[in-house]
């Protein structure tokens, strides 16, 4: 079971056996098929063909609410409750395809009723390909219920790889910082760390309250035990948002540790620097009041007033250095 980009915008049409496995079905087959007793369809749509569109609106039996919020350009993870126990369901998932950010999140929009789960991605994604690789191996979900469910698995055990690549990069930062003495991370790389945990969050909380929301509410077609799933799927969402934001929390730390050690090196040089003018500060009055060129200035007049003014500014500066080391200026 291949993804087949040459059928008008079928990306996998399946029908779930009732055991784990699936047969394919043509894009001419849909308009003619039957269900057995046991059997449930799976329809998996590429959103930017525009043969979706025209079969979604003419042939797929929504009404035009549920077409347009699926056709959106731009949604967030919501859940949308429909008559006859149907529902919209918008998740979204690690964008893993290659050159893409991992926080650039990828949507999956799913129509499902009973027997029927009409879904819709614009990019690539990792979930349904594990999906339709179980299902090839007869290891896959049974019916709608369970496939609703699997895909919101995959999409969030995927979230945890990421969460951790972001800790041990702050690990390995943090342990640094403490290691090497004047070592400050990049600042360009902290503020990088936390956009992605700010753009993870950012459709991680509002898919962790939908979890909630269909742990309490499951439909009456899912099976019992389903809803024990979905909350598991929302506790490890709120594990995962909380990580998240102790970085967030690490990151600025860290950005704080990178402006103390700057404002520190700073605080150091203009030390320096004043040390220095004091100690200069009276040589150069006693030097600037000798070079005016006015009469009557001391020594003018002697051969050995240079090396007398020489060895006075000598001893003012040694006097102020011994000065500032007993004060422990310096």
């Amino acid at each position: 079971m291949v993804e087949n980009e040459d059928a008008g915008g079928l990306v996998h049409a399946l029908v779930l056996d009732g055991q784990g496995g699936a047969r394919s079905v043509s894009r001419e087959q849909l308009s003619g098929l039957s269900l057995a007793e046991h059997e449930s369809l799976w329809l998996h749509w590429d959103r930017g063909h525009p043969q979706t569109h025209a079969w979604l609106r003419e042939r797929s039996g929504l009404n035009d609410f549920s077409c347009d919020l699926l056709l959106e350009e731009n949604t967030r993870p919501r859940l949308v409750p429909l008559p006859n126990s149907q529902f919209l369901l918008f998740l979204r998932g690690i964008n893993l395809n290659p050159g893409a950010q991992p926080e650039d999140m990828v949507s999956v929009r799913i129509f499902a009723e009973e027997r029927r789960v009409i879904s819709l991605r614009l990019r690539s994604l990792r979930a349904s390909e594990d999906l339709v690789a179980r299902l090839a191996a007869g290891d896959g979900p049974r019916n709608a219920a369970d496939l609703v469910l699997y895909l919101a698995e995959r999409l969030t055990e995927r979230i945890q790889a990421v969460v951790d690549q972001l800790t041990e990069t702050l690990d390995a930062e943090e342990e640094r910082v403490d290691a090497e003495d004047g070592y400050a991370p990049e600042h360009s790389s902290l503020l990088h760390l936390r956009r992605r945990a700010a753009g993870l969050r950012r459709f991680l909380a509002p898919q962790r309250d939908l979890f909630a929301l269909l742990a309490r509410n499951c439909p009456g077609w899912f099976a019992g035990q389903d809803s024990d799933y979905w909350n598991e799927l929302n506790n490890s969402l709120i594990r995962y948002l909380e990580e998240l934001e102790l970085n967030r929390e690490r990151v600025a730390l860290l950005l704080e540790a990178e402006q103390r050690q700057l404002s520190e090196r700073m605080n150091r040089t203009m030390y320096r620097f004043g040390v220095v003018t004091g100690i200069f500060l009276p040589i150069t009055f006693i030097t600037g009041l000798l070079g005016m060129n006015v009469g009557g200035l001391p020594g003018a007049d002697n051969p050995e007033g240079f090396f007398i003014t020489c060895g006075v500014t000598l001893a003012v500066a040694v006097g102020q250095w011994l000065l500032y080391r007993r004060l422990r200026w310096v």
